[in-house]
């Protein structure tokens, strides 16, 4: 009779999980999730249909065959419904599978169970301790997979391990509100966990680096912006020199104008006056004639 499942699955929810130990850590499996959560999950058909009777192994083919997206609760012409997602992290929280069985499902690679270690993860999260949670999600933030997510405000694009740092750092994830982890400094202080070192390096080398390669670059910056003034410079001495010239230029054209205008008019007058002279000669004859 142990082993007998329900068509709805409602002794998990009437009996508030006394039928089942505690996760490790101290929360009641039955009772993580919210109430309102709850109901439309066992009232779901996907719940009904794919969840029933199933175990740890079965957990595989239905997250392959069926999940497509993670996310809580989908918005439809009436109501809110629950995803598969949800509704198999909610059967996980039934299971309560050891920790040689998540371990097999975070193991799994592949574009195919993707969605597995995703949901490994979230379970994890409601679960385990805090310093295990620590240990057990930090690796996958190198995970660069992509992952689509599906919630009231429609469908968008993320990664898994945006996915696991929404798990470590945030209140609330795919409609569930996780219980409040101690931060990693403390557990760090409390000498639970060791410092984390990130895969690019010292935080603080980095830091420095970035710091004297900004001061190098503003230093060629000034240095430019000072080569281009002097630039400039010449640039503006070398019109004025030219403005000087042509000046000198305009002056000798003009002294030189004036010179020819004053040898014309000479010219003339020594012409009027030979011409005078001509005509006295021509009257003196005349008279001798």
């Amino acid at each position: 009779m142990a082993d007998t499942h329900r068509a709805d699955e409602r002794r998990f929810l009437d009996e508030r999980g006394s039928n089942v130990g505690v996760a490790p850590n101290g929360l009641n499996p039955a009772t993580i999730m919210e109430k309102a959560v709850r109901e439309r999950i066992v009232d779901s058909y996907f719940w009904k249909e794919q969840c029933f009777g199933v175990n740890e192994a079965d957990i595989i083919d239905r997250v392959a065959d069926h999940v497509s997206f993670v996310g809580g609760m989908m918005s439809s012409e009436a109501t809110q419904k629950p995803s598969p997602f949800l509704c198999l992290a909610f059967k996980l929280l039934q299971l309560a599978p050891g920790d040689d069985v998540l371990a097999e499902y975070l193991k799994f690679g592949g574009d195919k169970f993707k969605y597995l270690r995703a949901l490994a993860c979230f379970y994890v999260r409601m679960t385990r301790r805090a310093e295990d949670v620590y240990k057990t999600l930090e690796p996958f933030l190198e995970d660069r997979r992509k992952l689509r997510r599906k919630g009231r405000a429609g469908t968008g694009l993320t990664f898994v391990d945006q996915f696991v740092d929404d798990l470590l750092t945030k209140e609330r994830v795919c409609a569930t509100s996780l219980w409040q982890m101690p931060k990693r400094e403390i557990l760090e202080d409390l000498e639970l966990l060791e410092p984390r070192t990130s895969p690019l390096g010292d935080i603080e080398e980095l830091l420095e680096e970035a710091e004297e390669e900004a001061d190098v670059d503003m230093e060629g910056a000034n240095g430019g912006e000072a080569g281009a003034d002097s630039d400039d410079e010449g640039l503006i001495e070398e019109d004025e020199r030219d403005r000087e010239r042509e000046r000198d230029r305009g002056r000798d054209r003009s002294t030189s104008g004036s010179s020819g205008r004053g040898d014309e008019s000479s010219r003339e007058r020594r012409r009027s006056r030979d011409d005078d002279m001509d005509v006295d000669n021509d009257r003196s004859s005349r008279r001798d004639s």
